[in-house]
């Protein structure tokens, strides 16, 4: 199931956010280049580890309050492009935390928001949260 992301800016007294980061009405996966995977139960994890046995996979976990996240995500999207041989898995962090929190414990990472996780053969090889989140780096560790 692809995820189709929504960002929780509306009403007229949030314009000024919305301009600056983005607003739900037009942004979907249509818009994203990346072809999101939403992650939203735990069974998943397991199929995470064993998918990356055989292709890398990243985990980009996302708060949908959070206009740091927003913009991290908004220029990860943009710079993301298709040739980029891993699985992308999107965690609505608010809606499933208990799902960041089995992340953080099963791959040995501090919570972080945002945060991309790149998982090769059941391990996290490689974690950035913030302004270091860059498909450079990611693209680098692959």
């Amino acid at each position: 199931m692809l995820y189709n992301r929504q960002n929780d800016l509306n009403g007229d007294n949030m314009s000024m956010f919305s301009s600056l980061f983005g607003s739900s009405e037009n942004q979907n996966e249509q818009n994203s280049n990346v072809g999101w995977i939403a992650l939203n139960n735990l069974s998943q994890l397991d199929e995470i580890v064993a998918q990356s046995s055989e292709q890398a996979v990243f985990i980009f976990k996302h708060s949908t309050r959070c206009g740091i996240s927003r913009m991290v995500l908004k220029q990860f999207e943009k710079d993301f492009h298709h040739d980029i041989e891993v699985t992308p898995y999107f965690l609505d962090l608010l809606a499933h935390r208990n799902i960041s929190n089995a992340i953080a414990e099963r791959f040995g990472v501090e919570h972080q928001s945002p945060q991309l996780l790149l998982i090769k053969n059941g391990k996290s090889v490689y974690d950035a949260s913030h302004s270091a989140i860059a498909v450079k780096d990611l693209e680098d560790k692959l």
